[in-house]
């Protein structure tokens, strides 16, 4: 597994804009320290001001700006703490927890080429994958519908393969239908998405012996591996923990496919 962990700070975030770019889809910039430590794949928590909402929201770093310390988060209103990010103004501040989790081995990509893959609220996260690599990139993303978001900034760093549910955009289908009409091939996969995807691109991977690196979606309470509401069945024990899981928040939530029982 990834392991590139930069040590966590929580600190107060300055929003510097927000809008919204799909259906229920914000697109926040921060202004934070934090974008020094932060790599393709990893994630912040975010703490919403209201108490009754107890606990952070893990959301996916989408884009960095190192030059001027800010963060990029495309994020999906999924209950009442997101919804209250998405009322979040230029000013406005926020307390935040990161940066959190191990990204994608971006290394491994030096002289491949690579399928960059992903689904739904699984797209935003990489972008910034596509910034750090340096290689023949193919970018498959998948939609339910015409509602897109990011692929004009997915463009600008490889060539997008698009797949919608209804099939009014690109592909019909999914991001393998979208390969396979497209006759693309790889000898290195990322992808994020929801579990069938995942499920989908581990069974394409192991079967053309292609190596696969995918990051888990998964509810998370702590963020940081102490509460164990978000663990994995593994392939292998852990050494630390001497059984066959790991949890998603600080093992992962990248993994080589062939490490994670999905």
């Amino acid at each position: 597994m990834v392991e590139k962990m930069s040590q966590k700070k929580k600190v107060k975030a300055t929003v510097i804009s927000q809008k919204q770019i799909a259906d229920g889809i914000f697109d926040l910039w921060l202004e934070t320290e934090l974008a020094q430590d932060a790599h393709g794949g990893q994630f912040i928590a975010v703490y919403p001001h209201n108490a009754s909402t107890l606990l952070p929201r893990p959301i996916s770093i989408c884009e960095t700006d190192k030059a001027r310390n800010r963060l990029r988060l495309v994020y999906r209103i999924a209950g009442k703490g997101t919804a209250e990010f998405s009322a979040c103004r230029a000013g406005d501040t926020l307390e935040i927890l990161g940066v959190l989790g191990n990204g994608f081995p971006v290394e491994k990509a030096k002289g491949k080429r690579v399928f960059l893959m992903g689904g739904g609220i699984g797209i935003p996260p990489m972008l910034e994958v596509a910034k750090e690599i340096d290689a023949e990139k193919q970018i498959i993303a998948g939609y339910r519908n015409r509602d897109l978001f990011l692929t004009e900034d997915l463009a600008r760093y490889g060539n997008v393969y698009l797949a919608t549910e209804d099939g009014s955009v690109g592909t019909r289908g999914n991001v393998m239908d979208a390969v396979r009409a497209n006759q693309l091939e790889a000898d290195l996969i990322m992808a994020c998405g929801p579990l069938p995807m995942l499920c989908a691109v581990k069974k394409y991977a192991g079967e053309l012996g292609i190596e696969a690196y995918l990051s888990l979606e998964e509810r998370m309470a702590c963020g940081v591996g102490a509460c164990l509401g978000c663990v994995c069945k593994t392939t292998e024990i852990n050494h630390h923990s001497h059984v066959d899981n790991a949890r998603i928040c600080t093992d992962g939530p990248v993994f080589e496919a062939k490490e994670v029982e999905i």
